[in-house]
């Protein structure tokens, strides 16, 4: 029904000026929005807009960002793309450091366990995430130098043991 809503957001947030208004408000507001609607409501795209909390890598603190993912199997898939940015996003560290997350959206709230994907693996995913959101390849292209790392993010249960 809203889907045309839904790819003139992706084409908005494709451009420069659209990835940095979702990085700066939109994210912001998801912060809010996720938790208060059960992950109903995002400025994401429906559905598929998850909010992680990871734990900073250098102040100890909760640190909060709404990404867009795909499920791979019982997987989450996020990409660190930082909407093409020089350098990776902050979550990214986090995860690097602790790779315990929580992951908040429609249908649930859980802990994780982060991973990052790979070589061919890797770049099947980013592929994924591409095809489906129309996004990644743009921001991969203004990362330049910098390759867009992809993360995995499991059930706790399977994969971590602290």
């Amino acid at each position: 029904m809203f889907e045309w809503l839904n790819r003139l957001g992706l084409a908005a947030s494709s451009s420069k000026l659209g990835g940095v208004f979702y990085h700066v408000v939109c994210r912001r507001i998801d912060i809010v929005l996720i938790p208060l609607t059960g992950g109903r409501l995002a400025m994401g795209p429906p559905g598929q807009t998850v909010l992680i909390t990871t734990t900073g890598a250098k102040s100890g603190k909760a640190r909060k960002a709404s990404l867009a993912f795909l499920w791979h199997g019982n997987d989450m898939v996020i990409v660190a793309s930082k909407g093409g940015a020089a350098n990776h996003p902050g979550w990214y560290h986090n995860l690097k450091t602790d790779p315990r997350v929580r992951v908040q959206y429609r249908g649930g709230d859980e802990i994780r366990v982060a991973r990052e994907a790979e070589g061919p693996e890797r770049d099947a995913l980013f592929r994924a995430m591409d095809e489906r959101f129309e996004t990644f390849g743009p921001y991969q292209k203004r990362a330049k130098q910098r390759t867009i790392p992809v993360m995995v993010l499991s059930s706790r249960d399977a994969t971590y043991s602290g």
